[in-house]
Parts: structure tokens; C-alpha cells; sequence
């Protein structure tokens, strides 16, 4: 699956959740997208059918490809603990979630441009891989020449009371840089996402 750029209320009513965030037009329609909208009966879904829609949910949701996230349920599925919390954790730690987490972008979509067009650094090294990930201790910061930005400064101005509750990382106003302080445990971690669904569906 190419990576998705199109209408982001459609996926949202789709999954009958706003994944990318507030959404006026969502709370309007909330109802599936197409000719009938909710108005059909639908069958009941099955285990299959569930356990397809809640990856691609995480996949919509995180902007990730399906052999990106593969390749982290792999490597998830690797480690001692619970499959499904630490993929979840890895998704949490890409660089380009933890831009839009800091505040640093208002989306994940504006978070992902703004670490490709090379605006972003890493403990001081520039990085314009959205999907690299983070570890404990990483910093992240603007780029000198880029924290005059539009985006960035009508970003983190406006900096929402969510984005100060992510306690698995810190935002530092002063040097405009963040810092990854631990992987989330999974109760910390928002998003609507029945990870054992998707454990269930590559374990088959």
C-alpha cells in the first residue's frame, strides 16, 4: 500500500474515528463514506475482517507502510515483553510522531515534511528519515535556520494541553528541543488501537 495522501476525513469515517486528530467535517458525517453512508445494514464483521481493519487503522494512523510496519512487528516480536505493547512503543518512537508529540507540527503528515525537507536534528545531526527511531536520552530539535518557520512557530504557539501530557518526552521552550526520556508504557499511549488484533492477525 503506497502511503496514503488523500482525504484524511474519508479514512476517518471509515474507521468511524478521527485518527489524524480534531476534525470538523468528521463530527458533521460521521457516518461510513459512499453512496449509502450508514443507511445499509451491515453484516457483522468477521475475526479476520476486525483484525485487518485495526492494523490498517494503526497504519493510517501512524502514516506507515505496510513493509515499515511488518518490519517492526518483526523486530517487535523479537523482544522479551508483550508483542503488541512494543510495537506500539516503536511506532511511538519514530522521529516523525515525536515532532508532532512535542508540538512541533500541528500533524504527523506536517511532522513528516518537516523532518524529509530537512528541518529536524538528532542529538545535533541532522535527520530527514521520519521513520528513524528514537531511543532514550535522543534530543530533538529545530534547525537554526528553519525555527522561523510559519508551521513551526504557529505550531508550537499553539501548543495544545494534550501535547504536554506525553510524559515520555520533554519539550524545552528555551532551546526549542525535546527530549525521548523512555519508551510509553501502553496505558500512556492514546490512540484507539486493539494491538492484540493486529498480534492475532500476523500470527496466523
Amino acid at each position: 500500500m503506497a502511503r496514503y495522501t488523500g482525504p484524511t476525513t474519508k479514512i476517518a469515517r471509515k474507521f468511524g474515528e478521527a485518527i489524524y486528530g480534531p476534525d470538523k467535517s468528521f463530527e458533521k458525517r460521521k457516518y461510513p463514506p459512499g453512496q449509502h453512508g450508514g443507511g445499509r445494514r451491515r453484516k457483522q464483521k468477521s475475526d479476520y475482517s476486525m483484525q485487518l481493519t485495526e492494523k490498517q487503522k494503526a497504519k493510517y494512523t501512524y502514516g506507515v507502510l505496510e513493509r515499515q510496519f511488518r518490519n517492526l512487528f518483526t523486530k517487535a516480536a523479537g523482544k522479551s515483553g508483550v508483542t503488541g505493547e512494543i510495537l506500539l512503543q516503536y511506532l511511538e518512537a519514530r522521529l516523525d510522531n515525536s515532532v508532532y508529540r512535542l508540538g512541533i507540527a500541528p500533524t504527523r503528515r506536517a511532522a513528516r515534511q518537516l523532518v524529509s525537507h530537512k528541518h529536524i536534528l538528532v542529538n545535533g545531526i541532522l535527520t530527514n528519515i521520519p521513520s528513524y527511531q528514537l531511543r532514550p536520552g535522543d534530543v530533538v530539535s529545530v534547525r537554526n535556520k528553519s525555527r522561523n518557520l510559519e508551521v513551526v512557530q504557529n505550531s508550537i504557539a499553539g501548543r495544545s494541553s494534550e501535547s504536554k501530557k506525553w510524559t515520555w518526552i520533554e519539550w524545552n521552550p528555551e532551546r526549542m528541543e525535546g527530549t525521548f526520556l523512555e519508551y510509553p508504557e501502553r496505558e500512556k499511549i492514546p490512540e484507539n488501537i486493539n494491538e492484540q488484533l493486529i498480534v492475532e492477525l500476523y500470527s496466523k
